[in-house]
């Protein structure tokens, strides 16, 4: 079978088509042939070594597929259903070995590439607005990168919420795309300073939560942006990590939480995985979420849609499909 492997850690240039034996599941695993890929920024950091790994594997932590065989004691799914997942290191290949306990059906409405769209960032999304910070009607709420994946669905989820939704984009066409997706005010923080418009937008009062996947360049201004008992949800890095911070800083700027969530931590037994994934996949099936799938690579050309996703030019999601 055709995958992307990673034999040392660097740039997109490291990410190699290669031919490997199909594996076979041991106890409590899945075989699924795998019918798209998602490509995320996590999977940047893998690339990178930021989050390390053993050497040489095959990336990607997210896709659909079906179940080709599995193995001993496996209960949770069978062979032949259609089946989708995340945070599960080595999706970029044609078949893919993972544990069936992180398996989610997919519903019959929902089509493959949706499917492998909406698992990781769908369930962000979800998690940061229904748990990270519990989103209320009225809250005032602040997302960077409003076009990206992930904050087009968290834009979606938050006004379904009724919150005075803010978001940052670059340039005027994400800046529609993030209006549509439900963004009371979009700020071009090419051409303001977010921090001022923000304090300008909500008559100095600041946010209840600023939800930043960007990390370095925006940190500080996020902070600044807040109401006291304001919450910073870091939830990404994409343009480096957030240097050393001192605690006695949130306190000065009015006695704030911070927290760097991630996924894994909001899926820690199957009860709520399924919860999860099922709500998110039952509101794409119903159409209540709307996917932004424009992007679309053949698996060979990994290292390509590692270098657009990098670039920060793109909009939604990003998925590779293995090729015939």
């Amino acid at each position: 079978m055709k995958v992307i492997q990673l034999s040392q850690y660097g740039g997109p240039e490291v990410l190699q088509y290669a031919e490997v034996e199909i594996p076979q599941p041991k106890a409590g695993e899945a075989l699924v042939r795998i019918k798209a890929i998602g490509v995320n920024f996590i999977d940047v950091y893998h690339r990178t070594g930021r989050y390390p790994g053993a050497l040489p594997f095959t990336p990607g932590s997210e896709a659909a597929g079906v179940v080709e065989a599995i193995g001993e004691g496996v209960t949770e799914i069978k062979k032949g259903d259609r089946v989708a997942y995340a945070m599960h290191v080595g999706s970029y290949g044609e078949y893919a070995l993972v544990p069936a306990a992180k398996l989610v059906p997919i519903p019959a409405q929902v089509d493959d590439k949706s499917a492998a769209a909406c698992m990781l960032q769908g369930m962000t999304a979800h998690y940061l607005s229904y748990s990270t910070y519990s989103i209320k009607k009225g809250n005032r709420v602040l997302i960077h990168a409003g076009a990206g994946g992930v904050g087009l669905l968290l834009t979606q989820l938050a006004h379904k919420l009724g919150a005075y939704v803010l978001t940052t984009v670059s340039t005027e066409e994400k800046a529609q795309l993030s209006r549509e997706a439900g963004a009371d005010e979009v700020i071009l923080y090419t051409q303001k300073d977010f921090e001022k418009e923000v304090k300008r937008l909500t008559d100095g009062k600041g946010v209840h939560v600023v939800y930043d996947s960007v990390g370095k360049t925006t940190f500080d201004k996020s902070l600044n942006c807040l109401q006291p008992r304001g919450y910073l949800a870091l939830f990404g890095a994409s343009s480096g990590p957030v240097p050393p911070v001192d605690p006695l800083v949130l306190s000065s700027k009015g006695s704030l939480y911070l927290t760097r969530p991630t996924l894994g931590h909001y899926v820690l037994n199957r009860e709520e995985l399924l919860s999860r994934a099922n709500e998110v996949l039952n509101w794409v099936a119903t159409g209540e979420l709307k996917l932004r799938v424009e992007h679309t690579y053949p698996l060979s050309q990994a290292s390509q849609a590692h270098t657009d996703l990098e670039s920060r030019s793109t909009t939604g999601k990003l998925l590779l499909l293995p090729e015939e």
